[in-house]
């Protein structure tokens, strides 16, 4: 039987419960997370200005040796240009934005001659549009000193952190929710596994449980098999040899309109699910913030039920 899908009454309680709740955290923990974040940042954007020569050398030899530079280099642009912007202004390969950006490293597989020539486009851009209002030796092509290095520095990282404040603050969030869950699970006598190499969601022992696992699914009637996260698999303490684990997405949200407009996310993942091991799989949401009654309409609908973070005791009613 559902454990709050089923109960409407609940939810405007819960709604708010969930909201203060969510708020009390990110007023105690997330500045001191983002400051973090923003001195890590500054201190990257100062390595970055010493590679330049304080940006008078942005070269296709000084982005090919120091590839993670790009991002840091958009945001000291007039206005900061944004990647697909980057991509799309001289027909730059978005291969090789991506691979600078989000693994720090040439495209190891691409024509060394092809680089080159994407790296000296990528460098014209933005020679042509660095902000000397924030960096004023350009003009001046006076030395600069510390303090203006450091002020440009700043700068830059407040940019950097502004763009990507909201996974800074929902990666945090969800550390978090995962440490709540791991402390009440090892408080009822469950084990946590570390993920490794042959660990699989239908074969974990019962009285234990994994974060963060992939889970093999069929797609086009079986032709084609994908791996879909789950944030906690749980295998219950009194489980049968035939028995599938317990699935927990946590979820946690700072607006209503995000998480309405991702809500059909939860939807497809437990389709799949179902059409690959039936509908004796079970799969909930542990919420944490902003879910109006629009999103847990449309996921009870859908028949996905969920654990409030302020009442995570409701766990044990999954039986687990």
């Amino acid at each position: 039987m559902p454990v709050n899908a089923d109960k409407p009454d609940l939810w405007t309680q819960d709604i708010a419960q969930s909201v203060n709740f969510y708020n009390n955290w990110f007023i105690q923990f997330a500045p001191v997370t983002y400051r973090e974040t923003r001195i890590n940042t500054t201190q990257q954007v100062e390595s970055a200005l010493s590679w330049t020569a304080n940006l008078t050398n942005i070269t296709p030899a000084l982005l090919r040796q120091y590839p993670s530079v790009l991002p840091i280099l958009r945001m000291a642009t007039a206005p900061p240009i944004a990647r697909d912007r980057l991509i799309g202004r001289k027909g730059v390969s978005p291969n090789l934005v991506k691979n600078m950006e989000d693994k720090q490293r040439i495209p190891p597989k691409m024509e060394s001659t092809l680089v080159d020539v994407e790296l000296e486009r990528i460098s014209q851009v933005l020679a042509q549009l660095i902000d000397k209002g924030i960096f004023p030796w350009l003009d001046t092509q006076l030395q600069p000193t510390e303090a203006q290095i450091l002020t440009a520095a700043t700068i830059i990282a407040d940019r950097l952190c502004g763009a990507v404040a909201d996974p800074i603050i929902r990666n945090a969030q969800e550390q978090r929710q995962l440490a709540v869950i791991r402390e009440w699970l090892e408080a009822r006598g469950y084990s946590y596994l570390p993920r490794g190499t042959g660990l699989k969601f239908n074969t974990i022992e019962p009285g234990n449980f994994t974060f963060r696992l992939n889970i093999p699914v069929n797609l086009q009637s079986g032709k084609k098999q994908v791996n879909i996260p789950v944030d906690t698999v749980i295998m219950p303490l009194h489980s049968s040899p035939s028995d599938l684990p317990l699935l927990i997405e946590a979820k946690s949200a700072g607006d209503f309109t995000n998480p309405n407009k991702r809500r059909k996310e939860e939807a497809a993942k437990v389709a799949q699910l179902k059409s690959s091991y039936g509908n004796s799989i079970r799969f909930i949401l542990f919420l944490c913030g902003y879910f109006d009654s629009g999103y847990l309409a449309y996921e009870a609908a859908e028949g996905i039920d969920w654990v409030w973070e302020h009442r995570i005791d409701d766990l044990a009613l999954f039986n687990i």
